[in-house]
């Protein structure tokens, strides 16, 4: 039986860790959980031992300080390959990224090296989003479109599927992205070695417990990110 780890980032989210965390599990029994937690002062951290002790497919992974998103998931998925993962899937913990959702992702990851969620491919699929930051997504995703030449509709998403040898020639640990640009810098070098990818849409729904972690400084890295991509490739440095 294949073996599937969910790795789920989490800085302040013990609202929506103790809810997400049995409902992933209750999808498929391939499916295991690697929180991968930033030393929350909220106890999230604390409170993740106390689920692992609990559950064997549940794994944690603690981190000193909040150093990112894209670093938390550069330790995630290295921990995720130790652990003899042959499928592993990147989640958000405040159910933007809904559970159901894995049981398609699972059946179509035996097609695929790569099964994304996306919010655009039919359409905008995103619910509760005021106006203004669903236009700034959206056209930031067609920026990084058309700086980058990526042919995923979703640059910026993190809800992902990714078959184990995909990781391990994609080079992630070399990434430089910290924040959200992460999905991104991942995405090209996902299509720059040829992975067979889906794209399935999904409804996103923003987080109705916690704070986001998105500010402007997140957003700027995106900006040059990009930019950056393009330029290491040619000169051979990505």
């Amino acid at each position: 039986m294949q073996r599937a780890v969910v790795i789920i980032p989490t800085y302040n989210e013990i609202e929506n860790l103790p809810l997400l965390v049995p409902e992933v599990l209750a999808q498929d029994a391939r499916l295991e959980v690697l929180v991968v937690d930033d030393n929350s002062p909220d106890g999230t951290g604390d409170l993740a031992d106390e689920l692992a002790a609990k559950d064997p497919r549940v794994h944690v992974l603690h981190r000193k300080t909040k150093k990112g998103l894209g670093a938390a998931y550069r330790a995630g998925l290295s921990r995720a390959l130790d652990l003899e993962a042959d499928i592993v899937i990147q989640m958000d913990c405040d159910f933007s990224h809904p559970p159901a959702t894995l049981v398609e992702m699972l059946r179509e990851i035996e097609d695929y090296d790569l099964v994304s969620g996306s919010r655009y491919v039919n359409g905008i699929t995103v619910v509760n989003w005021p106006i203004e930051r669903i236009l700034i997504s959206y056209f930031g995703n067609w920026y990084a479109r058309q700086v980058t030449g990526l042919e995923i509709s979703d640059s910026t998403g993190g809800f992902r599927c990714i078959r184990r040898d995909l990781l391990e020639r994609c080079g992630f640990e070399r990434s430089k992205a910290d924040g959200y640009a992460f999905q991104i810098e991942m995405n090209y070098r996902f299509q720059k070695i040829g992975a067979r990818t889906k794209e399935l849409p999904f409804f996103f729904l923003d987080r109705t417990r916690g704070t986001s972690k998105l500010n402007v400084r997140i957003g700027l890295e995106a900006l040059w990110v990009v930019w950056w991509l393009r330029i290491a490739d040619l000169l051979g440095r990505l």
